[in-house]
């Protein structure tokens, strides 16, 4: 049961951001290189989950798994967009 508990709280506290990610394209409070490894480690943790049979690593890390790509997914497609939009925009004159 501890293991269930353990695995609901953290792949919901993911909910929100690839929610709101998804919602708003805004990817600029993201880190690409963070969520790169978050995601690679996230795999790991299933495939030791699959190795071990543990239904709730297994449970927790998948659908862990799949925000945390769709994250990755949306700042790979949104940040690239948000770089070339901030370089069309005018700079404004040094002082």
């Amino acid at each position: 049961m501890l293991g269930y508990a353990a695995a609901t709280l953290t792949t919901a506290s993911f909910v929100p951001q690839a929610w709101r990610t998804f919602r708003t394209k805004d990817v600029s409070g993201i880190s690409l290189r963070m969520y790169s490894v978050f995601t690679l480690g996230v795999a790991v943790w299933l495939a030791y989950g699959i190795v071990l049979g543990e239904v709730p690593m297994m449970i927790a890390n998948s659908s862990t798994l799949v925000l945390a790509l769709a994250v990755l997914v949306m700042k790979l497609k949104y940040g690239k967009n948000a770089k070339a939009g901030d370089a069309a925009k005018p700079r404004p004159a040094a002082a």
